[in-house]
């Protein structure tokens, strides 16, 4: 089975603390990032990580990519994920019918997509600049 990474929480008596991980350190709590920053954050970057995967593989060109991710929450508890719309914009694409057919792949191989979306609805609106 392969290993997840490793975190590490330091919090002082209120929810003011600091994550570490093999590359650094974040506040997280009051003044830090939100445990729905993180969800959010992780979303994009295993979606970006896996798509960047399947362009590479597909030998295909952009100049830069932009995401842009909010969340709804439910208001009942436990008050998962509701709902998360992923904007995604691509500039300068080789190939825009590749880049899409890219996205949809990623949206079906990313990890965290997979999971996330076993609770929460996500779309996800491509753009090209």
């Amino acid at each position: 089975m392969a290993a997840v990474e490793k975190v590490k929480f330091e919090f002082a008596n209120e929810y003011k603390g600091e994550v570490e991980v093999k590359n650094g350190k974040f506040p997280i709590g009051k003044g830090g990032f939100s445990p729905y920053n993180l969800l959010l954050a992780a979303l994009g970057g295993c979606l970006y990580h896996t798509f960047i995967e399947i362009v590479e593989k597909k030998r295909l060109t952009f100049d830069s990519a932009t995401m842009e991710i909010d969340g709804v929450k439910r208001e009942t508890v436990p008050t998962t994920l509701e709902s998360a719309n992923i904007k995604f914009i691509i500039k300068n694409p080789s190939n825009e019918k590749q880049f899409a057919k890219s996205v949809e792949l990623a949206e079906q191989y990313c990890s965290i997509h997979a999971t996330v979306s076993k609770v929460a609805d996500i779309k996800l609106e491509l753009v090209f600049e």
